[in-house]
């Protein structure tokens, strides 16, 4: 079975930082690409990151650029997302997801696998 297990969450200050786990399990870790997804309260879901299978190549959402980093460790089969200079919109609920190909992308429609996400709340 595929499992997705995100963890790190919590409640951080404006302008601080967070790291996002991942663990994935039941597949070929280091095939996929990963992506992290974001939802807001009251809001739909947002594409915020994703990582090739390789992790050499990634990509960003224009509203995180310059302040998240997505990384993987395959030999942990473990997905990053280190979250800096945080700000109250970032305030969601953080998924992962595989992708079904080893390069990864914004469409939702190439996730297969999902987690159960973890709550991230910025607020002073």
């Amino acid at each position: 079975q595929v499992q997705l297990v995100e963890s790190g969450g919590g409640l951080v200050q404006p302008g601080g930082s967070l790291r996002l786990s991942c663990a994935a399990s039941g597949f070929n870790f280091s095939s996929y690409a990963m992506s992290w997804v974001r939802q807001a309260p009251g809001k739909g879901l947002e594409w915020v990151s994703a990582v090739n299978s390789g992790g050499d190549s990634t990509s960003y959402s224009d509203s995180v650029k310059g302040r998240f980093t997505i990384s993987r460790d395959n030999a942990k089969l473990t997905l990053y997302l280190q979250m800096n200079s945080l700000k109250p919109e970032d305030t969601a609920v953080y998924y992962c997801a595989k992708s079904v190909y080893s390069s990864g992308s914004y469409y939702f429609d190439e996730y297969d696998y999902w987690g159960q996400g973890t709550q991230v709340t910025v607020s002073s």
